[in-house]
């Protein structure tokens, strides 16, 4: 090789590694991620090198700490605590192009694994290169990672922190003459600790004698004591008429509904091991929606009513406002054949579904012991509405328990209970209906008792009925002005449900007793008014189309 190539060889060299440091690192956070020519410094940035023999600045010295390379980050240095880098590599050598190819045509080509060794340890007369190459660092390329397994960019583990060393300005070890605050007893504190203890321990015990009292106190009936009256699944596909009779009437029961009860099947029915009420139009057994306000009238074949012959036969007439019932349902009860005085009584029931249905199960007293309603009182074990969820005085989601009683029809005492569901409605699935009565307490709940809709005590004179009454001395009874007495006192607290009492079942629609409030729902009466129940009739498009068509839906089911 000439001299003149020669020169142009290291002069190519040279220039092409020739590179501004201050460029490589400008605004870098980390080790660079890459070995490319602008990632890595040129052999300027190690003049130290020049001579053989000089340590590689990235080979660990024992017994001292490394100095940082130029390569390593300032952030990744406190974090890693030691790295070990590879060796270091000018940026030309990383280039595949440049591999054995000389920069110039003429010049003459280079092997880099021969012509680009490191001096380190290589004896001087053995010179690789008359230009100096720095060394490789192979891992120069990957990113720092704090939360390796080491804490390093090497993976290596990091050395345990040395213990503190002691306070070189304590000539011994302090005693406890030194430490004066360990030989006082902090009683405010110790006190303050004993108190906190002592209240969490009370609390505790306090808990403890809570639940276990009311776990032992709870009102519950002697399963003992008690025995079966009545036990009806419906499974024999009929009605059983030696225990159920039949109300049928068309004059309202005292709450002006809007129904006839009849002895249809068509409204009442045993199927699948279930008894179905169900509502119907008038209009469809007449024929037509104008037989209800006009026509040759109405006879309720099979009539129970016995004393009010208007409760059996009706008459359209116009000028007068009489309409013939415009829905039909049924009503059942056990009146004579099953009634009990104290114990339990559980329906399970499937609710309607559709405007002004009125389901219930209720009981009356065997005899008026007391007088006529409402002086003998009256149970309802539930009462629900059949309109949807968004009605405003409690649809479908509610269901309602209550006693109704008092010493004249003028002074009603009622007192009621509800309990709601908060997904869907009780006219979704069958739930079971719960009276439990004893002459000491009463409690009605829907399914468990933790559900309960009343639950009531009369374990003192306080608490009987009388006294829950708050009644006048005297009231308004008729025309005339009476003196309220005390028709109970030859009972007991109970009283006057201290008698044997009958089960009803049965859906009524409508009404004007204020069960469905005026102003709510779109209601299409008033309670008060003499054409409530033509004023129901002539909306029955409306009202009707929120009957369900399936019978299984619009069906009072037990």
């Amino acid at each position: 090789m000439s001299a003149r190539s020669r020169r142009r060889s290291m002069q190519s060299s040279e220039e092409s590694a020739s590179w501004e440091p201050e460029s490589l690192y400008m605004h870098s956070p980390s080790t660079p991620t890459s070995a490319t020519p602008f990632t890595k410094p040129p052999p300027s940035s190690f003049p130290f090198q020049a001579h053989p023999g000089n340590p590689d600045p990235g080979m660990p010295i024992p017994g001292s700490r490394s100095r940082r390379s130029s390569l390593e980050s300032l952030r990744a240095r406190p974090i890693s605590g030691e790295l070990d880098l590879g060796r270091p590599s000018a940026p030309f050598m990383n280039d595949p192009s440049r591999a054995g190819t000389p920069p110039h045509g003429d010049s003459i080509p280079r092997s880099p694994s021969a012509s680009f060794r490191a001096p380190f340890l290589s004896p001087a007369s053995r010179p690789s290169s008359t230009v100096w190459s720095p060394p490789a660092y192979p891992n120069i390329g990957q990113p720092f990672v704090p939360d390796s397994p080491a804490g390093s960019t090497s993976a290596l583990a990091v050395p345990k922190a040395k213990p503190p060393l002691p306070s070189t300005r304590l000539t011994e070890k302090l005693t406890a003459e030194d430490k004066p605050w360990l030989n006082h007893t902090p009683t405010r504190e110790r006190a303050s600790w004993w108190l906190t203890v002592i209240c969490i321990v009370l609390g505790f015990i306090g808990a403890a004698v809570l639940c276990y009292f009311g776990a032992t106190t709870i009102d519950l009936l002697d399963e003992s004591q008690l025995c079966q009256v009545l036990n009806e699944d419906f499974s024999s596909g009929s009605l059983n008429t030696d225990i159920w009779k039949r109300d049928v009437q068309l004059g309202g029961f005292g709450n002006g509904e809007f129904q006839i009860t009849t002895n249809s099947d068509n409204n009442l029915k045993v199927q699948n091991n279930q008894l179905y009420i169900i509502p119907t139009l008038t209009s469809d057994t007449l024929g037509s929606k104008d037989a209800i306000f006009s026509g040759n009238g109405y006879t309720v074949d099979g009539c129970t009513e016995t004393n009010n012959e208007t409760a059996c036969k009706v008459t359209p007439d116009s000028s007068n406002h009489i309409v013939i019932n415009p829905a039909m349902s049924a009503r059942l009860n056990t009146k004579g054949t099953a009634s009990i005085k104290y114990g339990r009584v559980e329906v399970r029931a499937k609710n309607p579904r559709g405007d002004w249905l009125w389901p219930a199960i209720w009981m009356l007293p065997e005899e008026d012991a007391y007088g006529p309603w409402p002086l003998s009182g009256e149970i309802d074990i539930m009462e629900a509405r059949g309109n949807l969820n968004s009605y405003g005085a409690q649809g479908v989601n509610f269901v309602r328990s209550s006693l109704n009683y008092g010493p004249m029809a003028s002074l009603i005492t009622q007192i009621f209970g509800w309990w709601q569901t908060k997904r869907g409605g009780y006219n979704q699935d069958f739930h079971t209906y719960t009276l439990e009565w004893t002459g000491s307490w009463m409690r009605i709940f829907v399914d468990n008792r933790l559900q309960a809709m009343l639950d009531l005590t009369m374990k003192s004179e306080k608490k009987s009925f009388w006294n829950r009454g708050h009644y006048p001395a005297t009231a308004q009874n008729g025309s005339t002005q009476a003196v309220v007495s005390n028709i109970y006192s030859s009972g007991g607290w109970d009283a006057p449900f201290d008698r044997k009492f009958y089960l009803i079942l049965d859906l009524a629609v409508g009404g004007t007793s204020g069960w469905f409030p005026d102003g709510v729902g779109d209601k299409p009466w008033h309670d008060g008014s003499a054409t409530a129940m033509e004023d129901f009739a002539k909306a029955q498009d409306t009202w009707s189309q929120t009957w369900p068509s399936s019978t299984d839906d619009r069906a009072f089911r037990m």
